[in-house]
């Protein structure tokens, strides 16, 4: 069948070529783009109560107290009493709508002695949280906010900062995409290419993988910008590169199998067409099943909860899908077409079988029962001791905390938590419900006073705090039957220890407002850190869902390949281990030598699917020549003879695939860096570890068995 196959696509070769150019040109000519989202923290699927709160918050006051834009002004050696006056008046003209702005309100705070008890410093800032259009994105928002900073706050006593909060952190990520994300896939481009020239020692093979992922890249964006049209999925902006990486290391992956295969059967001695032959169909039905493999595991995406996985999954199980059909039609028709000059210059040419005397000395360990149990043992106790260190992942959504410290965006945020404290950025509004609670003043200042003791609460703001404020009627509703308060942590907003620190307060807020006689009272919470919350809630609970899906998936499509159940679970298992090992290494670097105080929510959960599925991929490539070997040898034969020749491909493309991935951390943004170095450090761990040295040893130590309930294996002694 798949010899007909490699027939069928050798005859049609140039048809082959001619048509996927055109189908790469048509697709980005005709097709829509990739869509980036304009929404908030929505767009990263946001589904929660705290929505709720903020809607209820709208109404019964009529307007919102929460705002995610911030102009800051600080001055360390004291601000111009004068400019503080002017912050606070500008606040109440924009509120009254006697000021020139398209803003459509505004709250100026400032850290004036016994505004805000909690403030580090004293009159030194003034943070004014600003409203802008809410028809506008977030980048438009932002960029009205900034405009009439620049416009209003030129004197040098103003102690203009900038502007920051959630909305302009996540334009400012944008920014830093546009800058950094064609270098970093041109870098990444001419790294694989050179991993490839350098494999194959040839200028040609390069330029051949170069054709194969210009036209997968070229069909996959059109495709996937008319697919998120078809079915209405938004793909947030800071996970389109890694689209872009895994479709670069997949294609390259499958041109250094297809290219290795090529190469072995002119060796041989057969000529250009028929060698292109042979290594098709000895290759396409590994690399079909492989690539099906991925693309199911990343699907299992699909089963998620949040709306960022439902709409990631289908993204990247096409990129997959695309990059797979390109590999198995294109790759072998420029084969053919090339045949040895797709070395070039170096010569390829038929040379006698070589028979190693001697086995190399990993080989001959591996196949050695006792050697091998050693290294199951160490690599087990190794792999897992890494893994244990995953148990103190923490995971958060620190927008400001991910750009360059460079950053406007940043600088303002600093200058905000110098001031007040860090949660001032985002602070969090607590809605009390109650019949006559806003006449209850004695009560009201004893919940403030309660508020302000618990743990993690750097300072709250509410009723009689703020006289321009309390005009508006910003905290007691027109009714008296709601009061709602502004709650600044003592922790950076979205991260891990305000989020602690918020879901502890959440459970004391109706004892506090019970003890404080507030009666009979409906809480509602909202505000960033209290949305992230409910973001990591609904990812943390993914978890067991997207992960029995994705093993099952796994599994099953093994079982199929290799007509067995016995290696499955252990070649799985040794995926999970590694998995679970970078993860751990993850946690040791990023929170432990770098300090930081979580790893951004999405990245350790997109990076385990991928990193799931691709170590399958590598599992089918690996056991699969082996398994094929063994049908007419001995399978301590077939390991001796199959694992060093795929470990050599696997290896060269893992490097590729790793390098792909890792230079992700060349963009200054935290969550690339995070995932450029779990995906990358993952590759090459299941490369150099797993697959050259536990698979092998699992096969020796458990032998035959390994095929069952399949007698493949029990042919030969």
């Amino acid at each position: 069948i798949w010899y007909g196959y490699a027939r069928a696509v050798v005859a049609l070769r140039w048809l082959i070529v001619v048509g996927w150019a055109t189908a790469a040109a048509a697709a980005l000519i005709l097709l829509p783009p990739m869509q980036q989202t304009g929404g908030d923290l929505e767009a990263l699927g946001a589904e929660d109560a705290s929505f709720e709160a903020e809607q209820r918050s709208l109404e019964l006051f009529g307007f919102p107290l929460l705002s995610r834009i911030a102009i800051v002004q600080h001055d360390e050696n004291g601000m111009d009493p004068l400019a503080q006056a002017e912050a606070m008046s500008r606040g109440v003209a924009i509120n009254q709508g006697t000021h020139d702005t398209e803003l459509l309100g505004a709250i100026p705070i400032t850290n004036a002695a016994g505004i805000f008890p909690g403030a580090q410093e004293a009159d030194t800032t003034v943070v004014t949280f600003v409203f802008a259009d809410a028809s506008l994105n977030f980048w438009g928002q932002s960029e009205q906010a900034k405009e009439f900073a620049d416009a209003q706050l030129t004197d040098e006593s103003d102690a203009y900062i900038g502007v920051t909060g959630s909305m302009p952190a996540r334009a400012a990520q944008g920014g830093v995409l546009n800058e950094y994300v064609l270098l970093v896939e041109v870098i990444t481009v001419l790294a694989v290419l050179t991993v490839v020239a350098i494999t194959f020692r040839s200028l040609a093979a390069p330029a051949l993988t170069l054709l194969s992922v210009g036209a997968a890249v070229g069909v996959t964006l059109g495709v996937a910008g008319a697919l998120g049209e078809l079915m209405e999925i938004s793909i947030p902006a800071d996970l389109q590169p890694l689209i872009v990486a895994l479709l670069l290391g997949i294609v390259t992956d499958y041109c250094i199998f297809y290219l290795s295969g090529l190469r072995t059967r002119l060796r041989e001695g057969h000529e250009r067409l028929e060698a292109a032959r042979l290594a098709t169909a000895s290759f396409t039905p590994i690399i079909t099943v492989a690539g099906f493999t991925v693309a199911a595991g990343t699907a299992a995406l699909m089963v998620a909860g949040s709306a960022l996985f439902r709409g990631f999954g289908p993204a990247l199980a096409v990129t997959v899908l695309i990059g797979v059909v390109v590999a198995i039609t294109l790759v072998p028709a420029l084969m053919a077409i090339l045949g040895a000059k797709a070395f070039w210059p170096r010569q390829t040419l038929p040379e006698p079988r070589v028979v190693r005397e001697r086995a190399s000395f990993i080989t001959r360990a591996v196949t050695n029962k006792a050697a091998a149990l050693f290294i199951i043992f160490v690599t087990v106790v190794g792999l897992g001791a890494l893994a244990t260190q995953a148990r103190h992942l923490d995971l958060g959504l620190g927008f400001v905390q991910s750009l360059p410290p460079e950053s406007s965006v940043a600088r303002a945020a600093e200058a905000a938590g110098q001031g007040f404290a860090p949660g001032i950025i985002s602070p969090t509004e607590i809605v009390l419900e109650g019949e006559g609670i806003g006449e209850n003043e004695e009560g009201l200042d004893q919940f403030r006073t309660a508020l302000t003791e618990e743990p993690g609460v750097a300072g709250v703001v509410g009723p009689g705090q703020l006289e321009a404020a309390d005009d508006l009627g910003a905290f007691v509703s027109e009714s008296a039957d709601a009061v709602r308060f502004l709650v600044i942590l003592d922790s950076t907003p979205l991260e891990s220890t305000a989020i602690g620190s918020l879901r502890d307060l959440e459970a004391n807020v109706p004892e506090l407002a019970n003890s404080a006689g507030l009666g009979e009272t409906t809480t509602w919470i909202g505000g960033d850190t209290s949305l992230a919350s409910g973001i990591i809630r609904a990812t943390t609970n993914d978890l067991f869902r997207i992960g029995v899906v994705a093993l099952a998936v796994n599994f099953l499509l093994l079982v199929i390949f290799l007509r067995a159940i016995i290696a499955p679970i252990y070649l799985l298992a040794s995926t999970v281990l590694a998995l679970g090992a970078t993860l751990g290494l993850s946690v040791l670097f990023f929170q432990g030598f770098l300090g930081q105080d979580d790893l951004t929510f999405y990245v350790p959960f997109a990076a385990s699917v991928l990193l799931l599925a691709l170590g399958s991929d590598y599992n089918l490539f690996a056991v699969g020549n082996i398994w094929q070997l063994a049908r007419e040898r001995g399978l301590i034969d077939a390991i001796r003879v199959g694992s060093p020749e795929s470990t050599r491909a696997i290896t060269a493309a893992g490097i590729a695939l790793a390098i792909s991935f890792g230079l992700l951390a060349l963009v200054p943004l935290r969550p690339f860096q995070e995932l450029g170095f779990i995906l990358g450090v993952g590759i090459l761990i299941d490369v150099f570890i797993v697959r050259a040295l536990l698979v092998p040893s699992l096969l020796t130590l458990i032998g035959p068995f390994s095929g069952w309930p399949s007698r493949l294996l029990r042919g030969k002694a």
